[in-house]
């Protein structure tokens, strides 16, 4: 999580680092994935993916392995506008019913988005056929692979959630790609109101 998640469609724009309470989300992964065998860890060059793996890479002694494939949606001209002002657009209301065909203004479509996470995501299965890798993202490109792997029509990618620092599983590899964890937060506070959770955030 940054300062801006919620606010504004940051996408590839530098220097964005996470906030304090996204560093603490990032040292909460290594507990949480506490006795999962790691071969490798790979992420999105952004700084805020590489600042979220940066706990666990350095609690196993890994390398973080920077892979473009998982760099966030080139969103184009889209990118650095606050969402308030996005909702607006027609585009906007196209990429939430029927976005398979969409194509952000100077950016990529989303089926190239989508193509680029999964080739990377299927030379990882080549490069380690039985081991079990960590690979972080951005919440758009995740939903993407997971609607390709869980055979997902494109349109229907934003019926899936995938919040900040969560943690979802796929093993592949097998005679199909089984979805063992979507979104796992690590806890139920995401079904907790926001108006709630601000509330609580403030005792």
């Amino acid at each position: 999580m940054t300062d801006l998640t919620h606010k504004q469609l940051v996408g590839r724009a530098p220097g964005v680092h996470l906030s304090k309470r996204g560093g603490e989300q990032a040292e909460r992964l290594v507990e949480r994935l506490d006795g999962v065998p790691l071969a490798a860890i790979y992420s999105s060059p952004l700084e805020r993916s590489l600042e979220t793996a940066a706990p666990l890479a350095g609690a196993r002694g890994l390398i973080v392995v920077h892979d473009e494939g998982f760099s966030e949606v080139d969103y184009g001209a889209w990118a650095g506008q606050d969402f308030k002002q996005l909702r607006k657009t027609d585009l906007w209301k196209r990429v939430q019913l029927r976005p398979a065909d969409a194509r952000f203004p100077g950016g990529e479509a989303v089926r190239e988005a989508q193509a680029r996470i999964t080739a990377s995501i299927e030379a990882i299965v080549n490069r380690h056929p039985k081991d079990c890798v960590a690979a972080f993202s951005h919440s758009d490109m995740i939903k993407f692979a997971v609607a390709h792997l869980a055979g997902i029509h494109l349109d229907l990618f934003q019926r899936l959630v995938v919040s900040p620092a969560s943690v979802t599983a796929i093993v592949l590899g097998g005679a199909s790609p089984a979805l063992v964890r979507l979104n796992d937060i690590g806890g139920l506070q995401d079904l907790v109101p926001p108006r709630r959770r601000r509330q609580l955030g403030k005792n």
